[in-house]
């Protein structure tokens, strides 16, 4: 099976997620993501899921100067965006119980 597809479908919940407890900016939620053990997520697919949850009024942005580089644009969950987290995760758990008693021996 490929993974990449798999990755493509749960991409925004594991962002939200990433996001649940702590605020983070672009590389730092990749950086989590594949420490978390998602090794093949790419740059481009994690930044266009953060325009498209911020688009759909999931996060909010701040900026916060940097002594080392250019200002971060940091990414937070509003209520929209834990509302959302509540309703991937619900669904996910019952697709994912369907699938275990589908592949049940």
């Amino acid at each position: 099976m490929d993974r990449t597809q798999l990755l493509k479908g749960v991409l925004d919940i594991a962002v939200l997620a990433t996001l649940r407890d702590e605020d983070g900016y672009g590389y730092d939620i990749l950086r989590r993501l594949r420490a978390a053990g998602f090794d093949d997520v790419g740059d481009a697919s994690v930044y266009g899921t953060l325009r498209r949850l911020f688009q759909a009024g999931h996060l909010v942005t701040y900026v916060v100067a940097s002594d080392s580089g250019p200002h971060r644009k940091y990414y937070s969950l509003n209520q929209s965006g834990r509302l959302q987290l509540k309703l991937a995760a619900e669904t996910w758990r019952d697709f994912s119980a369907t699938m275990d008693r589908l592949l049940a021996d």
